[in-house]
């Protein structure tokens, strides 16, 4: 059984909630979010409370509630809080910058790398920490994990694009005998 599905969402005070024909739609003061409820699973919006609820019982069902549940929480955090993301650089000569909706990497490449950030998406870069920031958890989570691909860390002298909470497992290298 679903725990996580059984819990009712909160909807916050400055937050508008729509559900019509299997769509859902979150306003809120940071913007406007648009999901799609699987067939199987149905919203019950009272008293500024969400309840997911299944067709039929059955497993495939219960981990629908429950991802579904999730997806909503994560619609109404978006459009009050929203999410963040930071990314650390590390390299000598490794650095980035923005210029308008894209970022210019220099990691190490025989030429730069332009990476453009989705719509809703924006970066703030300080140094070597890049900081993602937007509504949708998963177009946030997708375009980190973009930018980290871009030079992914490697275990010798730790050099690349890595999330700010990663640790990397350090590897020693060869010991050089004659």
């Amino acid at each position: 059984m679903s725990r996580v599905g059984k819990q009712p969402v909160g909807i916050p005070d400055k937050a508008k909630v729509t559900y019509k024909d299997r769509i859902i739609t979150v306003e809120g003061e940071k913007g406007k979010l648009t999901r799609t409820v699987h067939p199987a699973i149905d919203l019950d919006i009272k008293d500024k409370v969400i309840t997911v609820t299944m067709e039929t019982e059955n497993r495939n069902n219960r981990a629908l509630q429950g991802l579904t549940r999730s997806l909503v929480n994560n619609m109404m955090i978006g459009v009050s809080k929203g999410f963040e993301r930071s990314l650390e650089i590390n390299g000598i000569g490794y650095r980035a910058e923005a210029k308008g909706k894209s970022i210019v990497f220099n990691i190490g490449y025989s030429e730069p790398v332009n990476f453009e950030l989705p719509n809703g998406i924006s970066a703030a870069i300080d140094k070597s920490i890049i900081k993602l920031a937007g509504i949708d958890k998963e177009l946030l989570g997708r375009t980190a994990a973009s930018i980290r691909k871009l030079r992914p860390p490697e275990p010798y002298k730790g050099k690349g694009i890595k999330y700010v909470e990663e640790r990397i497992q350090r590897k020693a290298g060869k010991t050089g005998t004659k």
